[in-house]
């Protein structure tokens, strides 16, 4: 049994605003360790489950906050950006089982600790086929192409409701209740790693490969805060504006769309002017 973990940080334990989880902020470096835990407890939960491998995908910011030394050394971690499927990267191979999202979030527009769609601002909406859309539901979709079902998901308790969405079977584990955007009730460190580590073992049993879904065409709608990021987003082929401040674009399958959607969002990233957005 192979699981994958793709670890995102806003929906770690006790991450409550930006300097939590922006890399060189003040409270970032503390924040690192708190993540870690959370993956390592997942790690652990799979291994206690019978899995024989767990990769750890990096998947927050510059994909280089994981504390490397602090995870069980049965684990096996990909660090680093400008990989194919991003978040998910290592689903596409055909040797992964299941999937984890551990330390997800709720996505742009939606109420939600930190709750963005890839860019922590500049987009107030993401939709995948008229259906409001987490990096959760997208990453799902992009699994489910390859076979792969989502098994665990941690993160906020909005979080939580939100996979109920993209995957009903996958077992959930809050580790804090959202209040705001940047405030929640956060649950202690060794609480949270205890119940994501008993929710990962009994996760285990749900890492069945399945026949790939064919879902296509997958249409992503992006809908931004000003609109000339609309007009940056549509120097991608095939991304058409569908409003002042809206784009989308169809694809065949969700690896493509994913991969677009990337493209859109580094395009307009770079489109940011620093005060005025």
């Amino acid at each position: 049994m192979r699981i994958l973990i793709s670890a995102d940080m806003e929906g770690a334990t006790g991450v409550t605003w930006p300097d939590d989880v922006m890399p060189g902020a003040s409270q970032w470096e503390r924040c690192r360790a708190l993540f870690t835990s959370d993956v390592n407890a997942a790690v652990l939960g799979f291994l206690d489950g019978g899995a024989d491998e767990v990769l750890i995908n990096e998947a927050h910011a510059t994909m280089r906050n994981l504390l490397l030394e602090q995870l069980d050394e049965r684990a096996q971690m990909l660090t680093g950006r400008h990989k194919a499927l991003s978040m998910v990267e290592g689903v596409q191979y055909g040797d992964v089982d299941g999937v984890a999202f551990v330390g997800y979030h709720a996505g742009a527009g939606m109420e939600g600790v930190l709750a963005h769609t890839y860019l922590a601002n500049s987009i107030t909406g993401v939709w995948l086929n008229d259906v409001r859309a987490s990096e959760g539901l997208l990453n799902a979709h992009v699994a489910a192409e390859f076979g792969v079902p989502v098994v665990l998901v941690t993160g906020d308790d909005v979080a939580c409701e939100d996979a109920l969405g993209y995957a009903p079977e996958a077992l959930k584990v809050a580790v804090k209740d959202h209040v705001s955007r940047y405030a929640a009730v956060c649950r202690t460190p060794a609480r949270t790693a205890a119940d994501i580590r008993a929710a990962a073992k009994e996760a285990a049993a749900l890492a069945v490969r399945h026949e790939p879904v064919v879902g296509g065409p997958f249409t992503v709608a992006v809908e931004f805060d000003a609109e000339h990021l609309a007009m940056a987003a549509t120097l991608v082929p095939g991304v058409d504006r569908i409003a002042e401040r809206k784009v989308a674009c169809t694809s065949g399958t969700m690896y493509d769309g994913i991969r677009a959607f990337k493209a859109v969002t580094t395009i307009v990233s770079a489109a940011v002017e620093e005060q005025y957005g």
